[in-house]
């Protein structure tokens, strides 16, 4: 529990908003400093739930702390009921995917099987389902095990796979000509008018009680079939039977089955540490286990578990397809009642969500937590492995320039300008041989006195140190000069007026020649050109001369706009400023008629004429 020292001040505004706020169900919106979003909730009763955040009766977890270090404002959004609130705070949580609020890690790279909504249905996959109208299975975290299942109902169904559009009037006319689909019995021959759409929409009905896990009356289907097709002589028909028949028992023989009651429904555990979390779901249908899914939890740090879990249950079934008619899980999650409507809503039928007393059901929630607990300490395996491991090229540099340290973090300086104008520059991150992307940083160059190489490269490399060491950050391990000797040295000569050239080594590199310069050193170094040493910092030095040239080249086109507008008689620095808030670009004001000019603040009906005149002038 933090000290008086250490508790928040709020705003006076936010206190009021909070004292002031709605008594009825909703969502509520935290913003920090800059309006960010950073936290959504909901309560049924807004003001109590709000008020709860700001009193100190009850002690806080650091999570909690620090978003109240950061709140500074607060927006409610009023709804008719709890479940409606919940509803809209799933939506709003997926919008803008606040720091401080739970969430699957990469939740939109899930596969999911679509039964398409069109005349003919397909079975895709896709990763983006979208409302219209289409039926969707999953999510599916294993992609094998989803291919099998669609490679599996293909080899059940005749069910078109072509990407033709077929309508009546297509049909009718048979305009698209058999594939061998048809041929080997692949499809039904829907666009020649072969099945109609009624006899075809069976088939659909068959592929989706298949992909929600019903496979008895399949199996009784099938057996009938195959019967009855002998019965007639109908041999070909009958082993093509015999064959699918044969295919959907080896399906379900490789499913455990551990509930006796043929009933569906799912198992939901998830373990944490103190960092992060996983869920695990096995998907029971029928008595049989379909399937398990495992997903990764952001944002849990400290949280208590059955808060954990509602968050876990809201974002989950807010993307899976279709809710079993009963979830069972070794603790309630908090409001359960709610999140029971929701799922009921959501369902179209009745969902609980209850903790097993069945001693087969316990034994199969253990078996889904000790899954979970695998997959977490799996993860967290890979993860170490991942950092523990040193790229070849690495060992190789430490080696061939002798370093002390492995350079692990390498930053590369280059500066870019034309004829002494637009001069920029530019710094990238390497990190354990790899881009690190979020570190670069790109630099305008500040110095009126900055007329060569030399000086802006002094500035860039001054600014970059002076700030890391005032934010007490960690140093890299060796930086990278796009230059020979004297930018080096220069460079070296910084990082001595800042106290830290000893911990520090510079290297520079020519172009053409491809020759290492330390500064002090009177021979250079000339790696073999097929070292791996020598293409890793190849691949540096041209990262960062990528970098500089796309900041210079933005750069010097604002310029050349900016001054090709001061060429306009009558249009100064105050009103080119409002053209610029209005029209955002070039291309905006020149497609801009006398009138939207003449609507701008200061442009009278002369120079707007004028500014249009000089922008089309040829």
């Amino acid at each position: 529990m933090p000290t008086d020292s250490e508790k928040p001040s709020f705003p006076l505004p936010l206190l009021e908003k909070v004292r002031t706020a709605p008594v009825d169900a909703g969502c509520y919106l935290y913003r920090d400093k800059s309006a960010k979003i950073i936290y959504i909730g909901k309560a049924k009763n807004l003001r109590n739930r709000v008020k709860s955040y700001f009193t100190a009766t009850r002690e806080r977890d650091p999570k909690t702390q620090t978003l109240l270090r950061r709140i500074q404002d607060v927006e409610f959004v009023t709804t008719h009921s709890e479940v409606e609130a919940l509803i809209l705070e799933n939506t709003l949580i997926k919008k803008h995917k606040p720091k401080y609020n739970i969430f699957l890690k990469d939740d939109k790279t899930f596969p999911y099987v679509q039964i398409s909504n069109e005349p003919f249905p397909r079975v895709v996959t896709t990763r983006r389902p979208v409302n219209d109208g289409s039926e969707y299975f999953g999510p599916f975290t294993n992609v094998r095990e989803m291919k099998n299942t669609v490679k599996i109902l293909n080899n059940l169904f005749a069910i078109r796979s072509c990407q033709h559009k077929l309508d009546t009037k297509t049909v009718a006319e048979k305009r698209i000509k058999l594939c061998l689909d048809y041929h080997i019995h692949k499809c039904e021959g829907p666009c020649q008018g072969l099945i109609s759409e009624k006899e075809y929409d069976r088939i659909i009905e068959k592929a989706k009680a298949f992909l929600e896990g019903k496979t008895q009356g399949l199996l009784t289907f099938f057996q009938q079939q195959m019967e009855k097709a002998s019965r007639e002589f109908r041999f070909e028909d009958a082993a093509r039977f015999r064959d699918q028949l044969e295919i959907l028992r080896s399906y379900g023989n490789r499913q455990a089955v551990e509930l006796n009651d043929f009933a569906d429904r799912d198992f939901i555990q998830i373990v944490s540490d103190e960092s992060s979390a996983c869920a695990m779901v096995f998907r029971v249908r029928e008595g049989k286990l379909l399937g398990k899914d495992s997903f990764f939890l952001d944002g849990v740090k400290q949280q208590e578990p059955a808060i954990v879990l509602r968050d876990f249950l809201q974002r989950y079934y807010t993307e899976a397809f279709p809710i079993p008619p009963e979830i069972d899980v070794s603790l309630y999650p908090e409001q359960v009642e709610v999140l029971e409507e929701w799922l009921t809503l959501q369902r179209g039928s009745g969902v609980r969500i209850t903790k097993p007393a069945r001693i087969d059901k316990i034994r199969l929630l253990r078996m889904v937590e000790k899954n979970a607990r695998y997959q977490l300490q799996d993860d967290l395996l890979k993860k170490l492995k991942r950092s523990e491991y040193t790229p070849k090229s690495l060992k190789e540099l430490q080696r061939d320039l002798q370093l002390e340290k492995l350079p692990k973090c390498i930053e590369a300086f280059d500066i870019s300008m034309l004829h002494g104008k637009s001069a920029v520059g530019s710094l990238v991150v390497f990190q354990n041989a790899r881009a690190a992307k979020k570190e670069y940083r790109r630099f305008r160059i500040k110095s009126k006195e900055a007329s060569d190489d030399f000086s802006m490269m002094a500035e860039v490399v001054r600014r970059r140190y002076t700030r890391l060491l005032a934010e007490k950050k960690k140093l890299p391990d060796l930086v990278l000069i796009d230059g020979g000797e004297a930018q080096a040295r220069v460079a070296q000569g910084v990082l001595r007026e800042l106290q830290i050239n000893e911990e520090l080594p510079v290297i520079g590199i020519a172009k053409r020649l491809e020759v290492l310069h330390w500064p002090g050193k009177q021979e250079p170094v000339l790696l073999p050109r097929n070292s791996t040493s020598l293409r890793l910092l190849q691949k540096i030095r041209d990262e960062s001369h990528r970098f500089a040239i796309t900041y210079h080249r933005k750069v010097r086109k604002n310029n050349e706009i900016r001054s090709e507008l001061d060429r306009v008689p009558g249009l100064g620095k105050m009103k080119q400023k409002a053209l610029w808030t209005q029209f955002k670009t070039i291309y905006r004001m020149k497609s801009a008629s006398v009138e939207e000019f003449e609507a701008v603040a200061g442009i009278g009906p002369k120079l707007a004429q004028s500014l249009w005149n000089f922008l089309h002038k040829a």
